[in-house]
């Protein structure tokens, strides 16, 4: 029966030869990085729930709303290219935005055993940005896990753009979600 099981497991654990006071089991340094509008607006819901054991960051081109985004640290990407005023829905721009802000993302992704990163597809800082920010974490050896959300049906206009930025953003992490 299971009761039994679990009384002869405590039994034994008194005279069990690990000394489980001696081990020392380190704590993953786990980050998660909000990119462009929606991702911004995940890592504020993620903020406020006050999620222990993970830093929180918000990466966006957009001045206005990142003023609005809570999160541990917040970086405005593309200060040069968009002057903090988005990227008007060109994910290449998106992607020159981080390229631009490579070593503040660089100084955030060191040290990352795990990086989520989450953001919308099909608009133009999350489909573009958040491919580079994979790519940086990746580099600096975390494990790297997107969490995306796509377009509506009824919003075909962006559909092209993000499954283009879901592929790139696939390609450079260990998975999507």
């Amino acid at each position: 029966m299971v009761l039994d099981f679990a009384k002869e497991a405590i039994e034994k654990a008194a005279t069990h030869s690990i000394n489980f006071d001696e081990l020392k089991a380190g704590k993953a340094n786990i980050k998660v990085f909000g990119v462009g509008g929606a991702g911004c607006n995940t890592a504020t819901w993620l903020y406020n729930k006050g999620i222990s054991g993970a830093a929180v960051y918000a990466l966006n081109t957009d001045a206005l709303h990142l003023s609005v985004t809570k999160a541990d640290d917040k970086i405005l990407i593309g200060k040069e290219l968009t002057r903090g005023l988005g990227c008007g829905g060109y994910p290449q721009k998106g992607r020159e935005a981080a390229k631009e802000a490579i070593s503040e993302i660089k100084k955030f992704v060191a040290g990352s055993d795990m990086v989520f990163i989450l953001a919308g597809m099909g608009g133009g800082t999350g489909t573009g940005a958040a491919p580079v920010v994979a790519q940086l974490s990746k580099e600096a050896g975390a494990v790297t896990i997107g969490v995306v959300t796509m377009p509506f049906e009824c919003e075909r206009a962006r559909i092209d753009k993000a499954e283009f930025g879901l592929q790139e953003l696939r390609d450079v992490t260990d998975t999507v979600i």
